[in-house]
């Protein structure tokens, strides 16, 4: 059934420890779509088993052979799919491989940028050679974590680090080592996130965010976020459950926020990005005392729940978030 409307699915869920978190993304979209312009649908991917929601409050299989689906004996065709899974499928190239297949727009970045920021390791490695400032870090694979040596530990990333799942969408399985004897213990919860794991250095400033999306006609970075959590570090209950202070824009000097936006665009264009995405970013004071921005993380879904960082960013520059969300499907036709 093709109308005027174009016909657009928040394909949520996942298959990652944060699949509720992204049901709550899924509907956040939802609320701030512009429903006059668009025929709206909450699609809940999990394994093979993918349902799209209806107004009645039901829901109805989707045919994964063209992603459709049949309510009141009708077949409805999605014209376009806004991805907002955190973790896998929809963060690291799998969906995006899909929809190619299928010949479907959607909202990210296509499979290579996808698989690349979803693996932080590979991500930091590739972006380093661009010149981006990143903490020191060592990949550690499953089955491979007794050849790992605590002494390499010690030299190259020092105490404190952080051990965390090279391939994840949030904070699941992330652990502050202080002790070299928490090692092994952090690898195997670690492990239980992502058969890959980074024990990185920890780098001691102020956290900061950045959201950035990109047309044909515009290109726009929102302004800067200070993230101040009153945990160890920016951890779940952090994240989603309001142990954090979001500063919105940065108390940080105009001069070091433009370059923090000029990073991130940049960084935007180095990947080919599509869509909003949102870079974590760790200032520190050099030995000469400059200071540095040291990339944590690219985001390529980032959250959109109404207190997610990227509609606070967007109220904070003054756009309309309905705006920014046609612009970006409208990009694609």
């Amino acid at each position: 059934m093709k109308t005027s409307k174009r016909t657009i699915a928040i394909v949520c869920g996942g298959d990652s420890s944060e699949h509720d978190v992204s049901l709550r993304s899924g509907q956040g979209l939802y609320s701030f779509f512009d429903k006059q312009r668009y025929h709206v649908y909450i699609v809940d991917v999990k394994g093979t088993d993918w349902r799209v929601h209806l107004e009645d409050g039901t829901t109805a299989p989707i045919d994964r052979n063209d992603f459709s689906f049949v309510v009141d004996d009708r077949r409805v065709f999605f014209d376009y799919a806004y991805i907002t899974i955190h973790g896998t499928p929809g963060e690291n190239g799998i969906m995006q491989g899909y929809f190619d297949l299928i010949r479907m727009p959607y909202s990210t970045g296509g499979v290579l940028v996808e698989a690349l920021t979803f693996n932080k390791f590979a991500l930091n490695q590739y972006l380093k050679s661009f010149g981006v400032r990143v903490a020191e870090s060592l990949l550690v694979r499953r089955g491979q974590e007794d050849l790992i040596k605590e002494q390499d530990v010690l030299d190259r990333i020092g105490i404190p680090c952080f051990v965390k799942p090279a391939e994840d969408g949030s904070s699941f399985g992330v652990s502050k080592v202080k002790n070299i004897d928490q090692l092994a213990a952090a690898l195997r919860n670690a492990m239980m996130e992502s058969d890959q794991v980074m024990v990185e250095q920890y780098l001691d400033g102020t956290e900061i965010t950045v959201g950035c999306y990109k047309t044909a006609e515009k290109s726009v970075v929102f302004p800067v976020t200070e993230v101040v959590t009153k945990n160890e570090f920016f951890d779940y209950n952090a994240k989603y459950n309001g142990e954090v202070d979001e500063i919105t824009p940065a108390r940080i000097p105009d001069e070091l926020a433009k370059r923090a936006q000029d990073l991130t665009s940049a960084i935007y264009d180095i990947l080919h990005c599509n869509g909003i995405i949102r870079i974590d970013y760790i200032i520190t004071k050099g030995q000469d005392g400059h200071d540095k921005l040291n990339l944590l993380e690219v985001n390529t879904t980032p959250g959109m729940t109404a207190t997610s960082f990227i509609p606070q960013q967007i109220r904070a520059a003054g756009l309309d978030i309905a705006a920014v969300l046609t612009d970006i499907i409208e990009n694609q036709f």
